[in-house]
């Protein structure tokens, strides 16, 4: 079989059961197993292919066919123009919590610290350190098997020495203020979870997904306490889900701790970011 074939193969099995994105997906893990890149398809579509790179292609082909997400069948995943490592343990980089990082970066100045809750793969805090000069990093996440990927991301961007990664129950110890805290934290109201695309509900960590009852809980301890960990005009950045904008701004306004209070919403014109200034 030739290269161009075998692609056309796993489309259509992803297509019949489905999938999305299928020609997009077929084509990352054809990729994937050949070691080729975008432009082999055009190129070079009548590449032949050995019988062991269709056997192996055909079972990744299989495992995206029951809804595993691209991202966990290849163990990485693009974010901000960097490379990350992930697994089931930790949510998939989206492009939507780009928004966060970018609007983060326009507060960043040389010698900041920054503190993630919820860090999951470090995407956030390892990508806002990766476009800045002499920052650091405090990375917090409840699960052990999570902080295992940031620790990897730390060291394969070679951050690992601006980077404490600390197992905690979202905030670390008390003592140490920040300039910056960010968070993309469980949101999703715990009812609303069922109701969620596979690949999500079936596969991504429900320790990362599930808001309690009405996807409100980790924002409301993150106002409460934000004060014991960001400096005075520091600023906080969270990720939200698409309806939780007005609520979110009434849990700061009741603090009566922050101003510029700023609603940021992401390529798909849906709310996505709320950021604050901290008395």
């Amino acid at each position: 079989m030739i290269y161009k074939d075998l692609f056309e193969k796993g489309t259509d099995t992803l297509e019949r059961v489905g999938i999305p994105e299928a020609k997009l997906d077929a084509r990352l893990l054809l990729e994937y197993v050949c070691n080729t890149d975008h432009s082999t398809l055009f190129a070079h579509p009548d590449r032949e292919i050995s019988d062991a790179e269709s056997s192996r292609y055909q079972e990744l082909i299989e495992r995206r066919a029951k809804r595993e997400p691209v991202a966990y069948i290849l163990g990485k995943w693009d974010f901000m123009g960097l490379t990350f490592s992930v697994n089931e343990n930790v949510l998939i980089p989206e492009q939507d919590t780009e928004i966060l990082v970018e609007e983060a970066l326009r507060f960043f100045e040389d010698g900041m610290k920054v503190l993630d809750l919820c860090t999951g793969s470090g995407c956030i805090a390892l990508s806002l350190l990766n476009y800045t000069n002499d920052t650091k990093a405090v990375c917090t996440d409840i699960s052990d098997a999570a902080l295992a990927v940031a620790t990897e991301n730390a060291a394969l961007l070679g951050l690992g020495e601006r980077t404490e990664i600390i197992k905690a129950d979202l905030f670390p110890a008390k003592g140490e203020k920040f300039d910056i805290v960010v968070s993309n934290p469980p949101y999703i109201a715990s009812d609303v979870i069922e109701t969620l695309a596979p690949e999500v509900k079936d596969y991504e960590p429900r320790l990362a997904l599930d808001g309690d009852a009405d996807g409100l809980t980790f924002y409301r301890r993150i106002i409460e306490n934000i004060g014991d960990y960001l400096y005075s005009n520091g600023y906080l950045f969270l990720e939200i889900g698409y309806d939780q904008a007005d609520a979110v701004k009434e849990l700061m306004e009741a603090n009566g701790k922050f101003h510029d209070i700023t609603v940021l919403k992401d390529y798909a014109g849906n709310d996505r970011v709320v950021s604050a200034c901290f008395y």
